[in-house]
């Protein structure tokens, strides 16, 4: 085999990834260098410690640091606690019902940010559902549940909760039955098994189900300032306050750094934490646990009951707010945030389909995830059989540096490449979002993708190529007919992320150029209009038909499996 296809092959992916990634991050760690802010001044100047020095010395930038890691580690916490019970369900769920059950999860996890959060308004309002219900048990209303860090939590854990699910059910799938039927030979009932085998052995999903929560969490601004009120602030929204309200992207890029910094060593820790729990993986023999009578007894009684309690606490979670919005597109209310209905009327549908209201914004998000996709696809195609076929020195670091944008905030990015067309202006904003929009979506385009390559039957190949076939005839007879599935998932659920896609292109938008989630998420951060829920549920529609259509060819339940 031919050692430099792999190289090769791989070159198209890291070349945008150095363009679109690496530049815009070495600009921001060049601007937060800078001694005083310059809005139109030159990225290389003396560099200075004093953006950095002021961040760490001053007590209002040090609370909100804390207030974020808190929050992400609250959030963390509780997805974790949530999406045990609900990645166990989906792996227990029979093979012809387990697809159908995975849109629990894929659903809310591919719908606008901005979306769910205004479900999660109309969830928590003092007139809201979760009020309506307790009014009817005869308990007093809970007033003051919104613009508080427990509403902010429970926006983030719906947002971030589904990576938390998919990177446990990725672990527990792989768990042998014979494990499970050796544990109940020896009488252990089902909560004991859970807690001595499938816990265990899941430690490795858990551990990049926290990180990745807790990175995602950390640098998110959508749902905390939709759902804190300005009473909640985090980095991400003091980053996005600074670059776009104040031109003042020194400092937001010395905070997206500090955040950055701080994401790091939250990995670190986190991964020398629960590596000691996964001793056995260097096959070290494990120590067993010594758990009293009494203890058994009460984790038989309450684990069962706790278990159900969360799983039903994270289907609601993920879906009522949901199905909130489609039935507030059709309130009759003077705006969107008013909870409590008041009367059936199709007057927001009316502004939407017949009007037009939102059909330039709209346009927009579908040309922008198109051209995204396309080139999204035609990089990580040879990237895939770089990494299924053709396997060389340094291939381990390479798909590092590949998921890497991850594993790092939007929201440095975002700054990066602001500034890059603040000095190229001859570069249209547009490319500049489709730059963007192709590195976020590249890491899942590329995994969705080698994991369709690798599914090839490699000896169909061998028999076209024994009939006279060249290498274009059997890719374009053989192996892109067979991957055409695959294509189509990965198209798919990249379109859906760039088309919901707003931190980052909150940044990068102009007047004429702002796609629908922003122009939602803007007119939410002031007076929203009840519209917003009507285009909110055509779009939740449109992700579900979108899924259903998906679920014909590719298993949905596979999409996200090693």
């Amino acid at each position: 085999m031919k050692r430099w296809i792999g190289p090769v092959l791989s070159l198209p992916v890291t070349g945008w990834l150095l363009l679109a990634f690496a530049a815009p991050l070495g600009v921001v760690v060049l601007l937060s260098l800078h001694e005083y802010p310059s809005p139109f001044g030159p990225v290389f100047q003396a560099p200075s410690l004093v953006q950095f020095t002021t961040i760490l010395s001053d007590p209002f930038y040090l609370s909100i640091i804390a207030e974020t890691v808190l929050l992400g580690l609250a959030v963390t916490a509780v997805s974790a606690l949530l999406g045990y019970p609900l990645a166990y369900w989906l792996v227990r769920m029979p093979p012809k019902w387990r697809a159908l059950s995975f849109a629990v999860i894929l659903i809310p996890l591919l719908t606008n940010v901005v979306v769910r959060s205004l479900g999660i308004i109309l969830l928590l309002a003092p007139r809201g559902l979760l009020n309506t219900v307790t009014g009817l048990t005869g308990f007093p209303p809970f007033e003051h549940m919104l613009f508080t860090h427990g509403a902010v939590i429970v926006a983030l854990t719906q947002v971030f909760m589904p990576f938390m699910v998919l990177a446990l059910y990725d672990n527990l799938q792989n768990t042998s039955p014979r494990i499970h039927e050796a544990a109940e030979s020896l009488g252990a009932s089902p909560a004991i098994r859970f807690l001595t085998v499938d816990f265990p052995l899941s430690m490795p999903g858990l551990r990049s189900g926290v990180i990745v929560v807790f990175l995602m969490t950390s640098t998110s601004y959508v749902s905390a300032t939709l759902l804190g009120g300005k009473k909640v602030w985090t980095i991400g929204m003091l980053v996005q306050n600074e670059a776009i309200s104040n031109l003042n992207a020194t400092l937001a890029s010395a905070l997206a750094l500090v955040m950055t910094v701080v994401g790091l060593v939250f990995i670190a820790l986190a991964t020398l934490g629960l590596n000691r729990f996964m001793r056995w993986r260097q096959g070290t023999p494990a120590t067993p646990w010594n758990i009293s009578p009494s203890v058994f007894w009460l984790i038989d009684k309450a684990g069962p009951i706790l278990s159900r309690v969360c799983l039903f606490s994270a289907i609601g979670l993920l879906i009522l707010p949901l199905v909130l919005v489609v039935i507030q597109s059709f309130n009759d209310v003077p705006l969107a945030t008013a909870a409590g209905f008041r009367g059936f009327t199709l007057e927001w549908y009316r502004r939407v389909l017949v009007d037009g209201d939102y059909t330039d914004n709209f346009l927009i998000s579908v040309q922008l995830a198109v051209v995204s996709v396309f080139f999204a696809t035609l990089l990580a195609l040879p990237a895939s059989f770089a990494l299924a076929r053709y396997p060389f020195k340094g291939r381990t670091a390479l798909l590092a540096f590949w998921m890497l944008p991850l594993s790092l905030p939007g929201i440095a990015i975002a700054v990066g490449m602001l500034k890059l067309l603040q000095i190229y202006i001859m570069v249209p904003p547009f490319v500049g979002l489709v730059a963007i929009h192709v590195v976020l979506i590249l890491p899942f385009v590329i995994t969705l993708l080698t994991t369709s390559v690798m599914s090839l039957d490699y000896s169909l190949e061998e028999a076209a190529a024994s009939l006279g076939a060249t290498h274009l005839r059997r890719f374009t007879t053989v192996i892109l007919p067979a991957l055409l599935p695959g294509l189509f998932a990965a198209g798919l659920v990249g379109f859906l992320m760039s088309f919901g896609e707003v931190t980052v292109t909150l940044f990068l938008t102009t007047a004429r150029l702002t796609t629908l989630p922003v122009r939602i998420y803007s007119e939410a951060a002031f007076a929203l209009e009840p519209t917003a829920h009507s285009i909110s549920a055509i779009l939740i529609v449109f992700t579900t038909l979108a899924l259903a259509l998906l679920g014909r060819y590719v298993r949905l339940d596979r999409l996200y499996s090693r």
